[in-house]
């Protein structure tokens, strides 16, 4: 089987980039599809959250969010055992123990074109791990310090354009029910892909920019940004199959624990940590993180989960 059309556009970008080609999408149109593709992740989170709520679902936000916290701390160890500085290690850490959306909606699509079922309410565990990771990374660089505008980083992470979408949407499909939304059910089903589609189309086009950088900060860098995913997923596929996960819902919180943030994280730790080399986080998470994920890590989670469950794990 080849790969999916939605990942051939991210490469198709990512090739367009790397040869300097002129090709380029307006600003606009970006902004536009990162805004449908978050909503409709949201919105059909939340049609199924409140069909599924329970004492269960609770407990299970709960180690979610322990996952968050946890994520950016072993993210931490490893780039100080590479000989990063504390500032720099703690960005960076940050950015990988929070979430990419985009990743998320691909292994959505992945699942879906395979026909493998996960919990719908996955986008919640989105919304969670966004937030955690944020805090640690902030006192990983500098502790409690009187000098962080803890009000401003409030609003940063809280009502972010992503968070809001994310739970904006939750909280519509919750609210509104599955009859009720029927009229907006293309924006989650056949709209879907073809959103996808231009969205990577767009991420490749600004990736290939990023591996420029591998050249300034070269192998130890890279080797982090492939190491932190295996390891993430891993780490994530253990709690999912403790949670009594489902096999798509295992291959699900494996790659958000394999991703990295490059939209909420490097605005909230510009305002929080302005010291930090924004460059370093950014090459690591967007420019090799990203692609490793689209392209190899979530066949490879996918195949995890199997083998953990072959196992009676």
């Amino acid at each position: 089987m080849g790969l999916d059309p939605v990942v051939l556009f991210f490469v198709f970008g990512l090739f367009a980039g790397l040869v300097k080609s002129e090709l380029k999408l307006p600003p606009a149109l970006y902004e536009t599809l990162s805004i449908i593709l978050l909503l409709a992740i949201g919105l059909h989170g939340g049609v199924e959250l409140a069909e599924q709520a329970s004492l269960q679902l609770l407990g299970q936000s709960g180690l979610v969010l322990g996952l968050g916290v946890l994520l950016p701390l072993v993210a931490f160890t490893l780039l100080r055992g590479l000989r990063f500085d504390r500032v720099n290690a703690a960005a960076v850490a940050a950015h990988y123990g929070s979430v990419s959306a985009g990743t998320f909606a691909v292994v959505v699509a992945f699942l879906l074109a395979k026909g493998i079922a996960f919990e719908s309410y996955m986008p919640l565990f989105v919304a969670i791990l966004e937030i955690p990771a944020i805090l640690v990374g902030i006192l990983l660089a500098k502790g409690i310090s009187r000098d962080t505008h803890w009000k401003e980083l409030g609003r940063e992470i809280f009502l972010g354009k992503s968070i809001m979408l994310l739970l904006g949407g939750l909280v519509i499909g919750a609210i509104a029910g599955k009859e009720a939304i029927k009229p907006l059910e293309p924006l989650y089903t056949s709209m879907f892909k073809p959103v996808l589609a231009f969205f990577l189309l767009e991420m490749g086009l600004i990736a290939s920019g990023q591996l420029a950088s591998l050249k300034r900060y070269g192998f130890k860098l890279a080797l982090f940004a492939l190491l932190m995913p295996l390891l993430g997923a891993l780490i994530g596929a253990l709690l999912a199959r403790a949670m009594g996960l489902s096999l798509g819902g295992t291959a699900m919180l494996a790659t958000l624990a394999a991703s990295a943030s490059y939209i909420a994280v490097p605005a909230a730790m510009r305002l929080a940590v302005p010291e930090a080399n924004p460059s370093l986080s950014l090459t690591a998470s967007l420019g090799i993180t990203f692609p490793f994920n689209i392209l190899v890590g979530i066949p490879l989670y996918l195949a995890l989960a199997e083998t953990l469950i072959a196992w009676g794990l």
